[in-house]
């Protein structure tokens, strides 16, 4: 299935406007992706006819708002294959990332154990890791990389063949290189060497691009987040496998996530309840779900046929102009639609302020990736990044806006 991109580019509202008197050309929806009409008035609705809080109240409204909340939980489920008890909904990825680092890696890990990581993480990935390891005195390894900017399996072996390594945190795709990971194939390494070992991805990037099955990936645990999938701002999850979370203690605490209270003993809701203290994210909720349908009705299939020919065509591009760098495979097919590069004797910065005055919106700076960056040994990078709404016509302001930045700048 091709998709018509010119006709999906009505959906989102923004993609309508001009900027600096051109075509509004956003090729960064791997910061944030744009909000299509559905979402914006899942989100309206809440507000006007539901609002209400969700869960205690008996009346139309409350169950309106909890049938609505819920639903988002139901909705995410079914996109991944997961089971809806798994589904922890929370503010974001980075959440959920620091919801497995507060509540298993903090409980579970000390001296004499191992952490394996990746030099392609970003920082919500690794920062809550690390500063885990400082407090706790385990290990932290890191999976080196291919000079095409691909995890090294074979130094992966090595480094968990002493058995020590009881958990694995790893990007499905890179944000930074486009890089798709094999994390089953990493996961069966790991336990290879110990079986015991809990593998936890952060899927931010491959959830909006491509079908994902948590059950069929056989991971412990996956972050992703909803506004990089055509969803509101504000809610993310994070994927578990519910006899995990069972045992699991959670790291925020309050209203909502308890069944009983007394001064000298609290007991926890069940799962995933016990993990979502407070009022949560209803009107994102109900965004989400919009966004899941959304999504699924055009074909996460299709999407990913769609942003594989368009990366091949933008890198074929790019690869043409003089003194332009591209980071990451150089195959389409093992990529996602995040494209990293640098200009030579012109600074990332520039290239985006340049690229700005001629309608195009790419993200510039380390990318929240800065151990990366060192391996590159770039201080930053350009990324363009497609998505859904991204067609050919594209390429064209974006080619200009480099070559102008080199005229202007490299001098």
């Amino acid at each position: 299935m091709t998709l018509d991109v010119q006709t999906l580019r009505k959906d989102f509202p923004v993609l309508s406007r001009e900027l600096h008197g051109k075509r509004l050309v956003y090729l960064d929806s791997a910061a944030s992706s744009q909000t299509p009409q559905p979402v914006l008035d899942a989100m309206d609705r809440y507000y006007r006819w539901s609002r209400s809080n969700v869960h205690r109240g008996v009346y139309a409204l409350a169950e309106e708002a909890t049938d609505l909340y819920e639903g988002g939980r139901t909705a995410l489920a079914e996109l991944v294959d997961a089971d809806p008890r798994g589904v922890v909904l929370t503010k974001n990825a980075t959440e959920a990332c620091n919801l497995v680092a507060y509540s298993w890696v903090r409980r579970n890990l000390g001296p004499g154990d191992a952490l394996l990581t990746t030099g392609m993480e970003h920082h919500a990935n690794l920062v809550p890791f690390l500063h885990a390891s400082k407090d706790l005195g385990f290990e932290v390894r890191q999976v080196p990389l291919t000079d095409d900017g691909q995890l090294d399996l074979d130094a992966a072996r090595e480094l968990v063949a002493d058995g020590r390594v009881r958990f694995v945190g790893v990007v499905h795709v890179s944000n930074v290189l486009g890089t798709i990971n094999d994390v089953s194939a990493l996961a069966g390494i790991a336990r290879a060497a110990n079986d015991t070992c809990v593998v936890h991805v952060d899927g931010t990037q491959a959830v909006p691009q491509m079908p994902v099955s948590f059950r069929d990936l056989g991971v412990d645990f996956y972050a992703l987040t909803g506004h990089k999938m055509c969803g509101p701002t504000g809610i993310g999850a994070l994927l578990a496998r519910p006899e995990l979370l069972e045992s699991m203690e959670p790291f925020l605490t309050g209203g909502e996530m308890i069944r009983d209270v007394s001064f000298e003993q609290v007991t926890w809701n069940e799962i995933p309840h016990k993990f979502e203290a407070g009022t949560p994210m209803i009107a994102e909720a109900a965004g989400l779900a919009a966004a899941v349908s959304y999504l699924r009705d055009i074909g996460l299939d299709a999407i990913r046929a769609h942003e594989q020919d368009l990366t091949g065509t933008f890198l074929s591009a790019l690869a043409d102009l003089d003194g332009v760098a591209v980071h990451g495979p150089a195959d389409a097919a093992a990529r996602g639609g995040a494209i990293s590069f640098t200009v030579d004797g012109v600074h990332p910065h520039d290239i985006g302020a340049m690229l700005d005055q001629h309608g195009v919106c790419v993200r510039v700076g380390h990318h929240c990736a800065k151990p990366l960056m060192r391996s590159l040994g770039v201080n930053a990078t350009a990324r363009a990044s497609l998505y859904l709404y991204n067609g050919e016509d594209d390429l064209e302001p974006l080619l200009g806006g480099i070559t102008a930045a080199r005229k202007f700048f490299a001098r």
